[in-house]
C-alpha cells in the first residue's frame, strides 16, 4: 500500500515522504482504590509531506481509501508557498535497536486490573489516604519512506505505572511512575518512596518563606527544563527568540550539571534510530559540565540556518495518532540529566532549611523563553535540619534557571522517566520561595 502510494505520489513531485503509524492501546484507571476506566484502542494513520519546486506540501489521512486524494491534497496545499531550503535524507545503515518486548503481548486488562488493585491496596493500608494508580500498554509500528531511498521501520513496546498518595480535599499528590518495555511490577522501594514523603508531611504547616533550598524531584524537573528545551531549539534560534544565542562553549550552568539527548539508549522503551523525518539519531550533548554545547534542528530550521538536521525531527512528540495531524518540528524526545553521587534521602539531609517540589502548578508560568519559572507547590514539603516537618499550602517558587542551576548543592545518584526525559532530584540554594 505505502509502496504503491510512493510511486503514484512521484509522478507529480521532485520529493516525496511517507509516515505511517498504527498502535494499539490500553489504559486503566483506578481511584479511590476503586477500578474506574479501562480503555482500549487500536488506530493507524498516514501522512504525505511532498516537495515541488522548493516548495512543501502535507496531508494527511486515518484511512487511505483513495490515495489520489491524497496525494492531490498535498498538492493543493503548495499554494500556502511554504519555501523549503532541505532535502529529504538519503538512506543510510542506522543501527537496529531493541524496542520491543514481545511479552508486552501477554500482559491481558485482567493482570493490570490485578496490579492496580494491588498497589492500591498496600498504599492505602501504609498511607491511610485516598490513592489512585493509572496504568497503560501500547504498541506502535512506525515506518517512513522517502523518493531518496529511506524506508526505516520499528516497533516498541511500552508499559508504564503510576500510583500518587492524595492529600485530603486537594488534588496534591506524591507520585511515582515506574516505565518498562514490558510489564514491571510497582515494587517495594516504590511503595516506600510514596508512603515515606507522605506520611512525613502529612501535617499542614506554615513557615517564613524566603531564600532557602529547594530540592526538585524527578517528576518536577520539568519545569527546568522546559526553559532550557525551547532556549535550544532550532527554531527558537533562527527566530532570535532564545537568550542563549552566540553562548555555544559559554558556561551556563553549575559544572556539575550534564543535560544530553540519547535517543539510542534502548534499555529504556521508545529508543529511536532515526526521527520522523528519516534522519540517522545521535546522542547530542546539550550542556556538558555546565556548558552549552549545542542546539538541536530539524530538517526545516537546520536548512534555514544553512546547518544539518541533528535528528530531532518529530511530530509533536506524540507516539499516538494524532502525530500524523502536524509537521515534524525540533522536538528534545529523550532528554536525560546525568545523575551526582547522592542518595535521595542524604539530599534531604543536607537541607536545613527549604522545600521539596513534590508537585507544580502553573509550569507555563513565568517568561519561558528568557528562562523564567513561578510555579504554584502541590505539594511542596517542608525540610528543617534534614527532616521533613510537613507541607505547605499556597506557596510559591520562583526564580530564573540561569541563576537557579548555578546554584548546585547535590545531585541524586539515580535518574527516573518522568515528563519530558530522565531526570535526578536536584537540590539548590538560594531560592525564592513565596509562603502565605
Amino acid at each position: 500500500m505505502l509502496d504503491r502510494l510512493m510511486d503514484m505520489t512521484k509522478k507529480y513531485t521532485d520529493e516525496v515522504e511517507i509516515y505511517y503509524i498504527d498502535y494499539s492501546v490500553s489504559n486503566i484507571s483506578f481511584e479511590n482504590g476503586s477500578l474506574k476506566d479501562i480503555e482500549s484502542s487500536m488506530q493507524s494513520g498516514i501522512s504525505l509531506r511532498i516537495i515541488k519546486d522548493g516548495k512543501l506540501g502535507f496531508s494527511y489521512t486515518k484511512n487511505l481509501i483513495d490515495p489520489e486524494l491524497l496525494i492531490q491534497n498535498a498538492i493543493h496545499s503548495l499554494k500556502g508557498d511554504v519555501k523549503v531550503e532541505f532535502h529529504f535524507p538519503e538512506r543510510k545503515g542506522i543501527k537496529s535497536l531493541n524496542t520491543y518486548d514481545p511479552e508486552i503481548e501477554n500482559l491481558t486488562n485482567t493482570q493490570m486490573v490485578e496490579e492496580g488493585k494491588r498497589i492500591s491496596e498496600i498504599l492505602s493500608h501504609k498511607t491511610g489516604t485516598q490513592i489512585n494508580v493509572g496504568l497503560h500498554k501500547a504498541v506502535t509500528n512506525l515506518r517512513i519512506l522517502n523518493s531518496k531511498g529511506v524506508d526505516y521501520s520499528v516497533k516498541t513496546s511500552v508499559y508504564y505505572c503510576h500510583a500518587e498518595a492524595m492529600y485530603p480535599g486537594s488534588y496534591s499528590a506524591i507520585v511515582r511512575l515506574v516505565v518498562d518495555k514490558k510489564f514491571r511490577e510497582f515494587s517495594q522501594e516504590d511503595i516506600d518512596y510514596i508512603a515515606f514523603l507522605y506520611n512525613s508531611s502529612k501535617k499542614e504547616v506554615r513557615p517564613k518563606g524566603g531564600k532557602m533550598k529547594v530540592l526538585f524531584l524527578p517528576s518536577t524537573m520539568y519545569v527546568l527544563m522546559w526553559r532550557l528545551i525551547f532556549a535550544t531549539n532550532g527554531k527558537n534560534v533562527y527566530e532570535k527568540t532564545t537568550p542563549l544565542l552566540g553562548k555555544i562553549g559559554e558556561l551556563i550552568f553549575d559544572t556539575s550539571i550534564t543535560i544530553y539527548d540519547d535517543p539510542l539508549n534502548d534499555l529504556l522503551p521508545n529508543a529511536r534510530s532515526f526521527d520522523d523525518e528519516g534522519v540517522e539519531c545521535k546522542v547530542l550533548p546539550i550542556v556538558e559540565n555546565g556548558i552549552l554545547r549545542n542546539f538541536y534542528y530539524d530538517l526545516y530550521y537546520a536548512g534555514k540556518m544553512n546547518t544539518n538536521s541533528t535528528g530531532h525531527g518529530y511530530r509533536a512528540g506524540d507516539w499516538g495518532q494524532e502525530s500524523i495531524r502536524v509537521r515534524p518540528s525540533p522536538s528534545l524526545e529523550h532528554l536525560y540529566m546525568q545523575t551526582g553521587d547522592k542518595n535521595f534521602y542524604d539530599l534531604i539531609r543536607l537541607i536545613d532549611k527549604g522545600i521539596i517540589v513534590a508537585g507544580a502548578l502553573g509550569a507555563h508560568s513565568g517568561n519561558i523563553p528568557n528562562g523564567d519559572f513561578s510555579i504554584g507547590l502541590s505539594p511542596g514539603l517542608y525540610v528543617e535540619n534534614g527532616e521533613i516537618v510537613g507541607h505547605v499550602k499556597d506557596s510559591m517558587v520562583a526564580g530564573n534557571i540561569y541563576e537557579v542551576m548555578k546554584n548546585v548543592v547535590g545531585i541524586e545518584n539515580r535518574a527516573y522517566v518522568y515528563s519530558m526525559g530522565v531526570f535526578p532530584s536536584v537540590l539548590f540554594d538560594n531560592v525564592s520561595v513565596a509562603i502565605k
